[in-house]
Parts: C-alpha cells; structure tokens; sequence
C-alpha cells in the first residue's frame, strides 16, 4: 500500500509531506499451504508517518496459524485491533483472503469435493451462488439441489 496526497500534508507533529512524495508505503506478504493455514507472514513498513510505525510489523506473527475462512475477519480482529497493531496491516490482511484463496483454487479443484458425513459438499451453501436452491448446485450437484421441484425433473435425465 502507498499513500500519496496531491498536495503538500502536514502530518501530525508538524512533518511536511511534500506532495507526491509517500506517507505510507507498506506490504504484507503470506505464506499459506493448500488448506490456508497461515505458514509465515512478513509485512515491511518502508514509509510511515511516525518512526515507531516499523515496530508494527512484528504484530502480524499473531496470525501464524489462523486459517483463512470463516471468522478470518474477526481473528485478525481480535488479534490486531487498536493498539496490538497497525490499522494500515491489519486492513491488507481482509484482501489476502482472497487473493490466497484464488491463487490455490487450482490446487484445491485437483482434490476431490470435501463432504460432510451424509456425502454433501461442503461448498454448498458457503455462499450466494452455490446456495442449495440456486442454479450453480443443480447444475454440479443436482442430488443435493432443493430448489423448484419441476426445475429439479427437467434436469432429471430419467424423467426427460
């Protein structure tokens, strides 16, 4: 992340920022393994608008460990907010989400479908579009559809 502003920015405790030069230049990087488990996060604060902002980055070890899904956005939260870190990292982590999780959709797409006990994909109802009722389900898995009935025998090859 860089921040930049169009004009000069007087930074609290006097600074001047010229204008196009950064007040914020910073990354976090994440290490995940197949099934996003936080293996090693780096984060570097190359520009920041106090000299103690640098110490920040070591916060983000807290996260070693979590994995990337349901309640991400809360534990990076509870381990980070306010004082126990830099809102600027902290605000970085909510997009790695997703950039990790497309950048292993291929690996994962190779293993077959996780299922819960009775043999229904787990993916089911994680979101809007694969909902149990929806179109995306009766077209991958039209057993575990339970939307409209008719729609479920015009996709029946036995009753077509």
């Amino acid at each position: 992340m860089v921040d930049t502003k169009a004009e000069d920015f007087n930074l609290t405790g006097g600074r001047l920022v010229p204008a196009g030069e950064s007040i914020h230049d910073m990354s976090v990087r994440l290490i995940v393994d197949e099934d996003l488990n936080v293996i090693d996060v780096m984060a570097s604060t190359d520009v920041s608008p106090q000299s103690i902002c640098p110490e920040a980055t070591g916060t983000l070890q807290s996260i070693k460990g979590l994995c990337i899904g349901a309640g991400w956005s809360t534990a990076i939260r509870q381990r980070l907010s306010g004082r126990k870190g830099c809102t600027h990292l902290t605000e970085l982590l909510a997009p790695l989400a997703t950039v990790a999780f497309q950048t292993i959709a291929k690996v994962r797409q190779a293993r077959p479908p996780a299922v819960d006990a009775s043999g229904r994909p787990r993916k089911i109802d994680s979101c809007y579009a694969y909902a149990s009722d929806r179109e995306v389900v009766q077209r991958i898995w039209p057993m575990h559809y339970d939307g409209d009935a008719s729609a479920r025998a015009s996709s029946d090859p036995e009753t077509t």
